[in-house]
């Protein structure tokens, strides 16, 4: 069970995907937003942050929807265009990483959930967030482990998130194609490492990660040319 900050509103973790949005509009606390973010364990590319509110009812059941990394990339196109179909509102936040690496993640994490969550119109009046408290947004608030798994707002966001972010790494692979970004979206694999070694990280690798770190200090001369993200 879950209980809810402010006032004393309990909800079982196993009542389903929209039991969280629906217990707090019955006690007031409507509309309800959901955040997350994806990219936050690759050492390429940007840190995506997705917010959405859903529609109340049946409208804004999605058919499909559950946490973006349990579903196949066809299911999350499919969610995708749903929840933007049926969502009452949503944003998305790029964080580029040179921005990572100057603001630092959690920090940059943090930052983009209160921005996305700020674009959000109508503005919500209770927030779901996957994982890390977002303190400044006036509205009360609640960081759920694996939110993104119990809450559907959560899950909206998180599909939003991540095939915004999916879709950038493949755009991403065309520019630079020795890293194989299409495949492994800038996470560490073993094939991304290896890439990483022989050509030297590229422009839109994240130098204050460990590994891009390692690379770095051999030397940046796999790479020529700065194309604009």
């Amino acid at each position: 069970m879950t209980t809810l900050a402010r006032r004393r509103i309990v909800v079982r973790r196993d009542a389903g995907l929209y039991a969280y949005e629906r217990t707090l509009a019955r006690s007031g606390f409507a509309p309800v937003a959901g955040a997350d973010e994806a990219g936050r364990g690759a050492c390429a590319g940007p840190l995506v942050v997705g917010a959405a509110v859903l529609a109340p009812g049946k409208r804004g059941e999605i058919p499909g929807l559950a946490d973006s990394k349990l579903l196949t990339p066809a299911a999350r196109e499919r969610a995708y265009d749903e929840v933007l179909a049926r969502a009452v509102a949503w944003s998305v936040i790029i964080v580029p990483p040179d921005e990572v690496d100057r603001v630092g993640l959690h920090r940059s994490n943090i930052i983009a959930m209160r921005r996305a969550l700020a674009r959000l119109e109508p503005a919500p009046s209770y927030v779901l967030t996957d994982g890390f408290p977002v303190t400044g947004l006036g509205v009360p608030g609640l960081a759920m482990w694996k939110g993104d798994q119990v809450a559907a707002c959560i899950a909206a966001a998180s599909v939003i998130a991540k095939v915004t972010r999916d879709r950038i790494m493949c755009d991403l692979h065309e520019q630079w194609p020795d890293y194989g970004f299409d495949a492994h979206k800038g996470y560490v694999t073993d094939d991304h490492q290896q890439a990483l070694g022989r050509h030297g990280p590229s422009p839109v690798h994240r130098r204050s990660y460990a590994n891009v770190a390692r690379v770095v200090s051999l030397g940046d001369e796999g790479w020529k040319g700065e194309p604009d993200l």
